[in-house]
This record gives structure tokens, C-alpha cells and sequence, in this order.
């Protein structure tokens, strides 16, 4: 009878983390397909909804589109699907986290025409931005390409209603919002208090 009960409790626990799996990895794609069309409600639905209601919707909707399209570039994912890599699920403080790591190419193309002082300029500045060397200015489209790792940081707790929320690192505001919502003890756990 012990055996039938533990089997039971393993498949149990197995079955919910297999759907607990599926439920990430089919939201993160979708967060990333969200980033790739610029569909900027869809990003908003899947960003944590703490962080929703301290930004305000209609506030993290203008500065999304804002970190996509501005007065001085636009913002593109150059690739319609890419491979992401989950680290392990992690159970703090009644919460489960899951860091997502991506290489993404984007394009930031330039509304006016730089000069090559100007570029070199914001080589430099999209490299600190970005966190990478490998940015190249590609002056006949008067834009630069930009490889980089992304962090994604998905959260399942209380306020998620079932279902993965995400954070995208890329973005200064979600950015400050994850510092500002988790204390150390998360960010150390999760080893991204570097």
C-alpha cells in the first residue's frame, strides 16, 4: 500500500512539473514572439502583473513602445524564433523563478543619416546599452546590428493566477521594477546580483 501511495505522489508531482514545464516554455516563446511582432499589449499580459500595477499598464505600454520605437531608431528582433535556455526552476519564499538566457540579433535602425563620428559614438553607447562588444554599424542601411544575450526572469506565485510572468531584462524599467520588487536574498538564489 506504501508503494501504491509514493508511485501515486510521484506521478503526481512528475505530471504538475511537466504541465508546469509546457505552461513556461510555451509563455516564454510567447513573450518572445510578443518582442519580435512588437505586440506590445501582448508584452504587458505577460509581464509580471506587480510590476504592472506599480509602472501602471498604460505608463510600461508607452515605455515599451518607446525602447522599440523612438524619435532617434527603431527596434527590431531580426529573427522570428531563436533557441532559449532555461536554468533551473527555483522554489524562494513561495514564489518559483526560472532565469531564461537568449542570444538575440536586433537591428537598431537610425532615423537621420549618421556620420561616422556619430556612429562610432553610438557604437560605443549601444555596446554599454547592451552589454556586448558585437555591434556593427552597417552604414547603407544607416544601421547598426546588435548580438546579444538577454535575460528573461519568469516568476509563478500568488498574483500570476497560474500561469508564468515574466520580466525582460532588456528593458531599463523592468529592470529597476525586478530590483525594486526582490530583495537579495532572490537575486543572489537566482545569481543575477552580479
Amino acid at each position: 500500500m506504501k508503494s501504491k501511495c509514493l508511485l501515486l505522489l510521484l506521478f503526481v508531482n512528475w505530471n504538475c512539473f511537466t504541465q508546469e514545464s509546457v505552461n513556461l516554455i510555451k509563455s516564454s516563446h510567447d513573450l518572445y514572439e510578443a518582442n519580435y511582432l512588437m505586440d506590445f499589449e501582448a508584452i504587458v499580459k505577460l509581464s509580471y502583473p506587480p510590476m504592472v500595477a506599480n509602472i501602471g499598464k498604460e505608463v510600461l505600454l508607452e515605455k515599451t513602445e518607446l525602447h522599440y520605437e523612438n524619435e532617434a531608431y527603431r527596434l527590431r528582433y531580426q529573427l522570428p524564433t531563436v533557441p532559449l535556455q532555461y536554468g533551473q526552476t527555483k522554489q524562494i519564499n513561495g514564489k518559483s523563478f526560472c532565469v531564461i538566457t537568449i542570444r538575440i540579433p536586433k537591428r537598431y535602425f537610425f532615423e537621420a543619416k549618421l556620420t561616422s563620428e556619430e556612429a562610432a559614438a553610438k557604437k560605443v553607447e549601444l555596446q554599454e546599452v547592451n552589454n556586448t562588444k558585437d555591434v556593427t554599424f552597417e552604414p547603407n542601411r544607416n544601421s547598426f546590428n546588435v548580438k546579444k544575450m538577454t535575460t528573461y526572469v519568469a516568476v509563478w506565485d500568488e498574483t500570476t493566477n497560474g500561469e508564468w510572468k515574466f520580466f525582460n531584462f532588456d528593458n531599463a524599467e523592468q529592470l529597476a521594477a525586478f530590483n525594486a520588487l526582490f530583495d537579495e536574498t532572490v537575486k543572489r538564489a537566482l545569481g543575477l546580483n552580479k
